[in-house]
């Protein structure tokens, strides 16, 4: 990928302060705030990592955006998993290029965005049409169209049922996902996992209960902290605030059911 900047580009703009702006540049733009502004012009064919100054001598470092960056500071209307349980869930679903997966409440396409950088090939399912479509859009904006051509996104339930077979992954942000279950078992192949983000604990409880009924048996539940360290001179601590619940992380695997326990059989 080229690092001369170029219209249409993403670019971070961060301050003296470490605050954080988010442009697309285009031909003629400006950046304004309350520092003055930045012609997009400055930016346009220069190497990442320039610094430019505002027309109030303001100095701004110019930065092409993380995928973390852009999720945080992208257009939304649903919120967003954050980049705390992104990564753990591409581990612990096992994500790898080219893997089948039907990811069901896609919101603003936070997740979907993760999954399509790591390689997958998504079939979403939404109820409804305006986060359907800021999910597509933040995903061509940031991705390109490669990724967007492994990307689909169906105006539909999924507690109704899964119409795709041979998933290896299904990955739910729903309020409800243990109805999603028993769809699940018939949509993976064996060895699939499914993954369910819940914000509350009692959803994730009522997602375990339907796990103990299934062809599922290897679930586990967690969730992540995140905790910054200021560190300054000799001057080492925790910092006073941190990131702390956000959402709880279910995985589990499908495997051989056995009829008589309708658990799995260890052979």
């Amino acid at each position: 990928m080229s690092r001369i900047f170029a219209p249409g580009d993403k670019v971070l703009l961060v301050d003296n302060k470490k605050r954080r702006y988010l442009i697309t540049l285009k031909e003629g733009g400006e950046f304004h705030s309350h520092s003055g502004f930045v012609e997009h012009e400055k930016l346009i064919g220069q190497n990442d990592g320039v610094s430019v100054r505002s027309t109030k001598n303001s100095a701004y470092l110019a930065i092409r955006p993380t995928l973390a960056d852009f999720i945080l500071k992208m257009p939304r209307g649903a919120q967003v998993i954050y980049p705390k349980d992104l990564g753990p869930i591409l581990m612990l679903a096992d994500i790898f290029p080219g893997a089948r997966v039907l990811e069901s409440g896609v919101g603003s396409g936070a997740l979907s965005m993760t999954l399509l950088r790591a390689g997958a090939e998504i079939n979403g399912y939404e109820l409804r049409e305006d986060f359907a479509e800021r999910a597509q859009e933040n995903v061509a904006s940031f991705l390109g169209e490669e990724a967007s051509s492994r990307y689909h996104v169906e105006l539909r339930d999924c507690y109704d049922g899964i119409d795709e077979t041979g998933l290896d992954r299904v990955i739910l942000d729903l309020p409800e996902p243990w109805q999603v279950v028993k769809h699940a078992e018939h949509a993976l192949v064996p060895g699939g996992i499914i993954v369910a983000y819940t914000p509350s604990i009692t959803q994730a409880v009522q997602f375990r209960e339907a796990l103990e009924t299934s062809a599922f048996d290897m679930a586990e539940t967690m969730e992540v902290l995140h905790r910054s360290w200021h560190i300054e001179g000799q001057a080492v601590r925790p910092d006073h605030r941190m990131v702390a619940h956000t959402g709880f992380l279910t995985p589990d695997c499908w495997c051989s059911p056995d009829p008589t326990r309708g658990r799995c059989r260890i052979l």
